[in-house]
């Protein structure tokens, strides 16, 4: 089970580029970059964990932007953006950034995905919180016909164009791997519609979430396919760690407090200490 890092880089924390190198030097396989575009200052949609809108939310870099810092500042480590609120974006420009990224780093793109939660932020991008699943399912295949195809063409309820070129293709082929983020109701359906891993929020029992896990796979297996698993936010408890690992989940990302290398140093100090305690980092 690969082990990753997290955070919500800001203007106020540590760099990209340095949380990457040192996750690079200490044996993680990858890190990862939320998005929110912006925080809407009068918002009535709660957040979901509760209690008050962490500041970092308001303060995030851009997530395009990190990645590339990130993967300049390494060699071989993982890079993901995501969540990407990809009914945010305009899918021919989101694909070239995708794909760009992705060309910059050598392949080393993962590209995680979701619908988001804020509604107020939503409808600031002209989005429809009521059929933003619907937009993400458009945007993301239209976006793997332009990283697929020399000539790509699209035509939905929402997006609609004909015969464009667009360069670079990722170097990952046919796309870099897509993380589908949630654990909606139908967020399985979604994974076996248009990604490659299904990546949840750990927020509920283990029992819970690993049987959701083993639905999946079954699934998957049914359709000939096999769907990876990262768990997002996990705890650092040893024997939580294990459960997830007799599971066979892929991943496991740990989220570092967006802050100076002080907090971060020792919240690494923990995860590495339960990660070395069930044997998986030396």
């Amino acid at each position: 089970m690969h082990l990753g890092l997290a955070i919500f880089a800001t203007d106020e924390s540590v760099s990209p580029g340095w949380l990457a190198s040192r996750a690079e030097a200490l044996g993680f396989d990858s890190v990862f970059f939320p998005e929110h575009t912006h925080i809407p200052a009068t918002r009535t949609t709660p957040y979901p964990a509760g209690g008050e809108l962490p500041r970092e939310y308001s303060r995030l870099l851009d997530p395009f932007v990190a990645a590339t810092h990130a993967a300049a500042a390494t060699e071989t480590i993982r890079i993901r953006i995501g969540i990407c609120l990809v009914a945010q974006h305009e899918p021919i420009a989101c694909a070239k950034a995708v794909a760009s990224v992705d060309r910059l780093s050598a392949g080393r793109l993962l590209f995680g995905i979701g619908a988001g939660w804020n509604e107020e932020e939503m409808r600031n991008h002209g989005v429809d919180p009521r059929t933003r699943f619907e937009l993400v399912r458009e945007h993301i295949e239209a976006m793997q016909t332009i990283w697929r195809d020399d000539e790509a063409s699209y035509d939905g309820r929402h997006v609609h164009f004909e015969r464009i070129w667009s360069w670079p293709k990722p170097v990952q082929r046919p796309s870099p791997p897509i993380l589908v983020g949630g654990n909606g109701q139908r967020v399985l359906d979604r994974v076996l519609a248009y990604g490659d891993h299904w990546m949840p929020n750990v927020v509920c029992g283990d029992a819970a979430l690993l049987a959701r896990v083993k639905a999946l796979r079954a699934r998957a297996a049914d359709a000939g396919r096999k769907i990876g698993v990262t768990l997002n936010g996990a705890p650092s408890r040893p024997e939580r760690l294990e459960r997830y690992a007799r599971a066979d989940v892929d991943r496991c990302v740990f989220y570092v407090p967006s802050s100076g290398p002080d907090k971060i140093e020792a919240k690494i100090a923990r995860v590495l200490e339960s990660a070395t305690t069930v044997g998986l980092m030396s």
